[in-house]
């Protein structure tokens, strides 16, 4: 059987993926990298069977997905790349007006959480393209995430930037986790011996990647700028395992999201093992 596997493409991702390589499989299998929206449905539907997705996506389809242990995208604090733009202090936003991108739920509602409940704010969220000037034009504040954060934050227009990751360690003590690792409930069935094989090669090419970032580092730079220095200290803050800590920040961020309306069910984290199911400690 013709596995599918889903990559995100944004670069804080990149240390899982840069040394896995399907053609190595001992079976037939393609790589598809697509824009969000579309990962996210091929896996819920199961026309991609294993791969990436962010951590809202896979909440949204947890009952027809299970978690690949051990791979996470996550940041015990900064994580350097999920920024809010501010004129003024984040406590002094209150009922003002916020522009983001419909490129990340994860990222948006994690905001939503953070002003409601951190912060006890009421903002009214309008949605734009990701241009820090164009958004602050009819805005108090924006959120950036990914490389425009990223861009963003390298040069100075005065703005108060506030690191998500950062804030919801502040508030909650925990880490924040925003990409999982998941296969398709059916495709695990079907085909376990492919998925423990994948789940290997991607356990590997995470070893591989945390261990020598210098390639990862440098494609960094040539796509997107900015200095070694720089990259070196973005991917090194970042953690890519998914245990018990970032399995209990994940269930919070869940658990408010449920509270507020934002998912529509509860979301029972359940991992992947070659022989059976684990259900995550609540």
């Amino acid at each position: 059987m013709h596995t599918v596997i889903g990559k995100i493409s944004y670069t804080n991702s990149w240390p899982v993926f840069h040394n896995f390589y399907p053609s190595t499989l001992s079976f037939p299998a393609e790589m598809v990298s697509e824009v969000p929206a579309i990962l996210n449905q091929g896996m819920a539907e199961g026309s991609i069977h294993v791969g990436a997705l962010s951590s809202f996506a896979y909440a949204a389809a947890s009952d027809r997905l299970l978690l690949l242990p051990d791979l996470s995208v996550s940041a015990d604090g900064p994580v350097q790349s999920i920024l809010l733009f501010s004129r003024t202090p984040v406590d002094r936003i209150g009922s003002g007006r916020i522009a983001v991108t419909n490129t990340s739920a994860t990222s948006v509602n994690l905001l939503k959480i953070l002003m409601e409940k951190a912060v006890g704010a009421k903002p009214e969220y309008i949605s734009a393209e990701p241009d820090l000037d164009s958004m602050m034009e009819q805005t108090d504040a924006c959120l950036l995430i990914g490389d425009n954060a990223i861009r963003a934050s390298w040069q100075d227009r005065g703005y108060i930037v506030t690191d998500l990751g950062r804030l919801w360690k502040e508030w909650t003590g925990h880490s924040m986790t925003f990409a999982v690792w998941a296969v398709n409930r059916e495709a695990a069935r079907e085909m376990p011996e492919a998925i423990a094989e994948i789940a290997g090669a991607f356990m590997e090419s995470k070893r591989r990647g945390v261990q020598d970032l210098a390639p990862i580092i440098r494609e960094a730079r040539t796509g997107i700028g900015g200095t070694t220095a720089y990259w070196d200290g973005y991917f090194r803050n970042l953690c890519y395992d998914f245990g018990e800590r970032q399995q209990e920040g994940l269930n919070l961020y869940f658990r408010y999201a449920y509270q507020m309306g934002l998912l529509p069910q509860e979301v029972k984290m359940e991992l992947w093992s070659r022989n059976m199911l684990i259900r995550v400690k609540e």
